[in-house]
């Protein structure tokens, strides 16, 4: 059940808007009619399912590169490249296999045929298969079963394995009808930063109180000596981490046939990167990755911001969070240009002690200077939950919703999740995938789940697909703030033309109001037809 703060917080926000006569999805249009045909749909579960794949998705901003990756393809892959799969450690690794020596490996080239039941084995220890159904040892959590997938097919895959994830995150995207995708990954080729990062000792940057209280600012001069000291390493690590993502660019294109007289959907994909920063190392770590990443995307408009991921309740990530948000909000000083989306408040009660649960997103906005939220579960949690709302909304910080990953993560789904919170307080909301390949899930899922448990109206569907792409990292003006707000109709006007040609983000926007225009013409004629 929804909790007691979490229903005063909701009806607090949808009494002020129907004070002031907000609507309650800015942006849209509401439309009762088509609302009305889509409520009809969604007494139908697979009807909702054929309409919800047809319908246009204009980003995917939260989604893990090797996460979204579905175990047969890490299998296929390590299988093509000769490995094996260790029954000790439950994990995909290099070759060799057979032999004596090796009675614990398996070799992965021709299991399907040979045994089928170790190969669904395999998969079930690479994700988190049908653990919402009860399937697997109730003695370990969704939260474990879940994080302890990404040390098990991280070996044995071939060396093209980075560029086979990347190409294959594409082909489910355009399975999705999904216009943009956002994807977190790094880059090899900073790994020299990290290292002479980690090389140099690290020395407390926290400016102590007089009065002995929790110190709130770190001293900008320790950091800038660390950076300067880095400085050299940047230099050579910047442009071979561009010239390493030239060539993935080229071999993606070769995947997808992008070049060929039958290219694959995928090709029509746009795709950017979110560099990220692992929260669960040592400080002197984190600092070398956030300063490798802030260079890069400074220099090459592939990557467009930066996240931080792992465990958000990891030890760690406790203990250094705050820490964490104070050298983003160093770094940014450097780079005010460079956009953060943050993991955080991907906590619920229980997880973690109650204290941990009151400041993560609030730090995340107004320390490091978020511009998205990643998950944002635990908000109602949070000191001043209604204040940080209001300001989320006010700045127009979107916060990016995973449905299935936070049920089977932190066990919150139904009336317990805060999407109808976030709604209610005007706070732009996306839909995304999380690790779509871990959880078994795609984006139309999560649509399909919104509408199915969150009651989310057609309306307001279209506002969220609407708002992945405005909210989006991809360069450009949006298509709402110039001459091709009032546009419609299949050809753009002059003025609104010469946005398109120089604006990313503009072109992917009116793609999907065409893209709708084709949708809701559809959905008028497939509704009637198959609705019980």
């Amino acid at each position: 059940m929804m909790s007691a703060s979490m229903k005063a917080l909701v009806a607090l926000f949808a009494a002020s808007c129907l004070a002031s006569a907000c609507p309650a999805i800015a942006g849209t249009s509401a439309d009762t009619e088509l609302d009305a045909l889509f409520a009809k749909a969604a007494t139908s579960p697979p009807l909702l399912r054929v309409l919800l794949t047809k319908l246009p998705k204009g980003a995917d901003l939260h989604n893990h590169a090797g996460g979204g990756t579905y175990a047969e393809d890490f299998i296929a892959w390590a299988a093509a490249a000769d490995g094996c799969f260790s029954r000790s450690t439950q994990s995909l690794v290099s070759a060799p296999c057979a032999g004596e020596a090796n009675a614990d490996r398996v070799a992965l080239k021709g299991l399907p045929e040979r045994d089928p039941d170790l190969y669904s084995d395999i998969v079930d220890a690479l994700s988190t298969r049908r653990f919402e159904q009860g399937v697997g040892d109730p003695e370990i959590s969704g939260h474990r079963r879940f994080f302890r997938t990404f040390g098990r097919s991280g070996r044995g895959g071939g060396e093209d394995r980075g560029v086979r994830i990347q190409a294959e995150a594409l082909r489910q995207a355009a399975l999705d009808n999904t216009l943009y995708l956002e994807l977190m990954a790094g880059s090899s080729a900073s790994r020299a930063v990290v290292q002479a990062s980690a090389a140099i000792p690290w020395s407390d940057p926290w400016v102590q109180t007089a009065d002995g209280s929790p110190p709130q600012r770190l001293d900008a001069r320790i950091l800038q000596a660390r950076l300067d000291q880095l400085k050299p390493a940047i230099a050579k690590a910047t442009p071979a981490a561009v010239a390493e993502a030239d060539a993935n660019d080229k071999a993606i294109v070769a995947l997808n046939r992008c070049e060929t007289a039958k290219p694959e959907p995928a090709c029509d994909v746009t795709l950017r990167y979110l560099l990220s920063i692992s929260r669960q190392r040592p400080p002197e770590v984190v600092f070398g990755q956030m300063a490798a990443a802030f260079a890069l995307v400074k220099a090459d408009p592939r990557y467009v911001g930066i996240n931080i991921l792992e465990p958000e309740d990891g030890p760690v990530s406790l203990r250094d969070y705050r820490l964490h948000m104070r050298l983003f909000a160093f770094f940014k000083t450097l780079y005010p240009d460079v956009p953060l989306t943050l993991h955080a408040g991907e906590l619920a009660m229980g997880l973690t002690p109650p204290r941990d649960l009151r400041f993560h997103i609030a730090e995340a906005v107004e320390i490091a200077g978020a511009r998205r939220i990643g998950h944002g579960v635990d908000i109602a949690y949070e000191d001043d939950a209604e204040k940080l709302l209001a300001r989320m909304a006010r700045d127009k910080i979107a916060v990016e919703i995973n449905l299935t990953s936070n049920d089977v993560i932190l066990g919150v789904k139904g009336k317990d999740h805060p999407l109808p919170l976030y709604l209610a307080a005007g706070v732009p909301v996306t839909l995304s995938t999380d690790d779509l390949g871990v959880s078994r899930s795609d984006l139309t899922h999560e649509y399909m789940r919104a509408v199915l448990e969150q009651g989310v109206r057609y309306g307001q569907l279209k506002q969220m697909s609407r708002d992945s792409l405005t909210y989006s990292f991809l360069q450009g003006a949006s298509l709402w703030d110039g001459p091709c707000a009032d546009a419609s109709g299949p050809t753009p006007s002059g003025p609104c033309a010469a946005v398109l040609k120089t604006s990313p983000k503009a072109r992917d926007q009116w793609r999907l109001e065409r893209a709708f225009d084709t949708f809701e013409t559809q959905m008028k004629a497939i509704v009637p037809k198959l609705a019980p």
